[in-house]
Order: structure tokens, then sequence, then C-alpha cells
């Protein structure tokens, strides 16, 4: 069956200005958008009974911060794969899964071949279209652009791999995909930028922007950069020129409250894990049996949970709502003795969805006052409500 394909220029989003890029309206179910937009209809709950067959406990606090799921596990690869970002757990569980057989196609994002940081989507249908996916791109990525190739190309059985915005769109309309099977694998995702916005956080930021490779906030409260030698460059959060870079961040990064990919099987990312490890969060059965195709190859760490997030979160409010700047020896100062005495592994994921759902909270309810009540789900409401908030 061959569908349309359409092009819409990004004027006519129907998101508008909110528009996250992910691929959706490129495609014939553009008709789904205002049902599957994260952005125009929040409806993560009804999509978390889709998916996981059930709804998350609120009153149960790993639930309410980190969604529905069987259990958590901090792990990395034992062997590292070559190029990967970290160790390469999420490259290997798909090519895993498409040669064990479970899926007969994996949507991932390659490079453009001009610009490493230019996402081009993909159904990869061999290890080497999927190991040409690895290391993110942490730009608005159109990966859903290719949904309307998957019945041309006879595919049944699909992993797909994405962040939250991009999976709630996909979780609404695949029933109408006509898959017999679909596996979701999703990564944490925060702060995502256009191009044009990551040119000028690499700018602001990084002593050498030309050479990048790929960076993360990580755990110890610096951005680590990798560059093309292999060098890694370290800045401390609190040294960031706040000002410019709140100019940075896409508008629907800005009013999204899924940092943790509530809608996927599986989800692996740093966030929750100690330094140097990946932390996973199975959701149901199928992200177990993702979960096993790699498991073997794992070697694991205990879960940690230490500190407390709360005053720190407290008083980052201020700090980014006025756009403060700290001298990068300060910002050094503050960045060790936080990492030494802050929040670790949960606790600090915690401090990382308080900060950015405060954030985010107040944007929608400056921006689209008349929406916030709607759009935010009320998990994120329970946990902005445990601060003081500026009263404008």
């Amino acid at each position: 069956m061959n569908r349309k394909k359409l092009t819409v220029k990004p004027k006519n989003r129907p998101a508008l200005a909110q528009c996250s890029e992910c691929g959706l309206c490129d495609t014939s179910y553009l008709r789904f958008a205002k049902r599957a937009c994260a952005f125009i209809t929040q409806h993560i709950a009804q999509l978390e009974t889709l998916a996981h067959g059930r709804e998350r406990d609120l009153d149960n606090d790993r639930e309410l911060y980190f969604g529905v799921h069987q259990h958590m596990f901090a792990a990395r690869r034992k062997q590292p794969l070559e190029g990967a970002q970290w160790t390469g757990m999420v490259t290997t569980l798909a090519i895993k899964a498409l040669e064990t057989g479970l899926v007969d196609a994996v949507l991932c994002v390659q490079s453009d071949p001009n610009d490493r940081f230019t996402p081009r989507p993909i159904l990869a249908r061999t290890p080497e279209e999927i190991l040409a996916s690895r290391i993110n791109k942490p730009t608005l990525s159109p990966n859903l652009k290719v949904l309307d190739e998957i019945p041309d190309l006879g595919i049944r059985r699909l992993l797909a791999i994405g962040v939250g915005c991009q999976i709630q769109a996909l979780r609404t309309v695949q029933a109408e995909i006509g898959l017999e099977e679909l596996y979701v694998l999703g990564t944490p995702c925060v702060d995502n930028v256009t191009r044009q916005g990551l040119q000028q956080f690499l700018q602001t930021t990084s002593c050498s922007p030309a050479t990048v490779v790929h960076y993360e906030f990580m755990q110890d409260f610096q951005i680590h950069f990798r560059h093309e030698d292999g060098a890694m460059e370290k800045v401390p959060f609190f040294g960031l020129n706040t000002k410019v870079l709140k100019e940075a961040f896409a508008p629907s990064c800005l009013s999204c409250f899924d940092y943790v990919n509530s809608l996927s099987d599986l989800v692996i990312g740093y966030m929750g894990a100690p330094f140097g490890w990946q932390w996973g969060v199975v959701r149901n059965p199928k992200g177990e049996r993702l979960f096993n195709l790699i498991k073997d190859e794992l070697e694991f760490t205990p879960i940690v949970e230490q500190g407390d997030r709360k005053k720190a979160a407290q008083q980052g409010i201020a700090f980014y709502d006025e756009g403060v700047t700290i001298p990068v020896w300060v910002a050094r100062l503050v960045g060790i003795v936080v990492n030494k005495v802050g929040p670790k592994g949960l606790e600090f994921a915690r401090f990382s969805i308080d900060s950015h759902f405060i954030r985010n909270y107040l944007y929608v309810k400056r921006n689209y006052p008349q929406r916030l009540e709607q759009h935010v789900p009320e998990y994120a409401k329970k946990i902005v409500h445990q601060y003081q908030l500026p009263s404008k």
C-alpha cells in the first residue's frame, strides 16, 4: 500500500511554536495530530494504561517521579561498544532485537552525512545501519517521519527508539500503523534545541564548539563534552550563561513534563545511576523482553538514593528565573561541594525532574495560561507544588 507523503511547512504545524518536530505531521498520520501531539492534547495517563495496563500510582514516590515500572537497574556493558556515546547498551540492544528476529526493523536516527548533529531518521534493517546511528543527536528530530514507509517495506514487528514527545504521538497512532508488535526503547530527554539553538549552546559553552562529538549533562553537575581527538571538556552547570541559554531551548522542551519517557517499554539513560553507569527502567513485560536481550552482557551496581534535593531545587528557581551567572571559578567550587554533599542516584534524578518541571510549569503559566490546567499532568502538578513558586 502506498501512502501519500505530506510536506508541511513549519509555520503550518498544528502545535505552532510548541512543535517539537517529531515528524508525525510529515506523514499521512497528520490527521491524528490534534490528539497525538503532546503539546496539543496531553493524555499521558490514558496512554500509560494502553502501554502498561495501568496508570502510575501517584502515592508511590518512585512511580510519581519515574512512572509505571516493574524494576530499575544500574548497569554498563562489560565490553564497551567502540564509538558509542557511553558503553553502547542502546545500540547493542537494538542489534540484538534485529538479529534474534524479535523485530524486522529498528526506528533509529543516523546523522546527516554533512553534519553530525543533524538527525536523519531511518528504519534500520541491518546491524550496520543501527551501528551508524550510535551517539545521541541533541537536536529536535523528526523520528516519526518514516512511519509511512512501514507498510511499503513489509515491516510487521518494529522496535522504535525515541524520546517522550515522539513516543506519545507514536502510542496514540500505533493501532493505525498495522504492526503485529511494537517495542519501544526510550531515552530520558530534556532541554532539546533546534540545530541553530545547538550551535548557540556550543558556542556559548564549549571552548571548541566545532570539534564537539557529543555531550551530556552528567551527575557530577558538569557538562561533559567529548571532542574529535577524544579529549573530554567539563563545564560546571552553575557557570552557564543562563540568560543566553534560556533563549536556546525549544518552546516544546520548555512545555514538556515527560523527562523520563513514561510510555516506553524500557528506558535507558544516565540520570538515576551512579556516575559512570547507565540507569534502566523496565516498565512492562515487553520491556523485560528487551532487557533480557542484553542482560548477560552487562555488569550491575546497586541503585543508590542519597542526599536531599529539595533545598537545592528551591534555590535553583530564582537562579534560573533571574538568569544569574557566576564566575567559572566560583561555579567549579560550587560544583565540587554539591557533588560531594548533594543528591545522588535516584535523588539526583528527582532533583533534575523537580528543577525542570518547576521551570516548565512557570513557562506554561506565563506563556499559555489558558492551557496550564489541562496541559500539566497530575503527577507533575504534585511534584511542582512541593515548592514555593514565584507569584508571577
